[in-house]
């Protein structure tokens, strides 16, 4: 009697951490939630749409975008850190997770503390003017810069694109007027109507402009010439050689998401942005895939918050 009771205890003991595997090997079993903390339209929303529908088909079951914009994307950051760890709650990521713990000290959520699943695409800054713009070049903007301030607008106070422009400023030792925005594409209309000189801004949200003729790139922030717009020079070979720089857009989860639900779907977002008809999406936004693990993803956000947050400090940039 003692041997069975004993044997019926293991075997109690035994299926009990069978669960967690039962379920893990059955994820997943329902509609994935993918809060998206900018509004729709821009080149991260639709990445993250692009990367969603594909998905979807890859882990068989729904991957349901929600926008939760507001708060320089902090609404959302928080809803996803609140959420529970299942592997239900994804959230699209970007760069300006490492920032924005520089920009706001006291959120309720560690924007260091997200389980990184993929940084799906690399995203690269340019400088842009409206295609009549007396500046055929980046060494004439900055010409003209050094006789009256130009108006660049960005994003928004604190974008990585501000703080290129904080950092070319210091680099060509000028003086520009950063006219922050609540968003790209207000920048871009006015940059289109006259009213700006110039803007810093992710590439995705210009490409068509400017492969229509509308604007004209001067600079971009990676390292060489982005496939999207191969005829626009780096900021590093017009004597920028401090300003190489790539945002990103991609995925991470809630803190303690189990890390083989996070390798599973790195490696289904791998494989399907390598897919012909949704490489082709992502090369037409001119961002370019990566094939990468959620480790590479950690180190990224942990080094770019060093970097960047070195000179949120240093400007003394606060979130507009």
């Amino acid at each position: 009697m003692i041997l069975s009771r004993r044997s019926a205890l293991l075997g109690l003991g035994a299926a009990a951490l069978a669960r967690p595997a039962l379920a893990q090997s059955a994820w997943p079993d329902r509609p994935i939630r993918l809060i998206v903390p900018v509004a729709p339209g821009g080149s991260q929303d639709i990445v993250a749409r692009h990367s969603a529908r594909a998905l979807s088909e890859a882990l068989g079951q729904p991957v349901q975008v929600e926008n939760l914009p507001g708060g320089g994307s902090n609404i959302g950051y928080d809803a996803a850190a609140r959420a529970r760890p299942d592997g239900y709650t994804w959230l699209a990521g970007s760069d300006t997770l490492s920032i924005t713990g520089a920009l706001t000290p006291r959120l309720p959520f560690d924007p260091l503390g997200f389980a990184p699943i993929h940084r799906t695409v690399l995203v690269p800054q340019i400088l842009v003017v409206k295609a009549d713009s007396p500046h055929a070049d980046l060494a004439s903007f900055i010409a003209a810069a050094r006789g009256a301030p130009p108006a660049v607008g960005t994003p928004g106070s604190g974008s990585l694109a501000h703080l290129l422009i904080e950092l070319a400023q210091q680099s060509s030792e000028t003086t520009w007027t950063h006219v922050p925005y609540r968003g790209g594409a207000l920048a871009v209309n006015d940059l289109l109507a006259g009213h700006l000189q110039g803007v810093m801004i992710n590439i995705g949200a210009v490409t068509d402009h400017v492969r229509d003729g509308r604007l004209r790139g001067l600079a971009v922030s990676s390292q060489a010439p982005t496939g999207a717009l191969p005829q626009v020079p780096t900021l590093a070979s017009q004597g920028f050689a401090g300003l190489t720089a790539v945002g990103w857009h991609g995925l991470v989860a809630p803190p303690g998401t189990d890390p083989a639900i996070l390798a599973r779907v790195n490696a289904a977002s791998r494989a399907v942005v390598k897919r012909p008809e949704l490489a082709q999406r992502l090369a037409a936004l001119g961002v370019e895939a990566t094939d990468e693990s959620p480790e590479a993803l950690a180190e990224v956000i942990r080094d770019d918050a060093a970097r960047w947050g070195a000179v949120v400090r240093r400007v003394g940039i606060t979130a507009g």
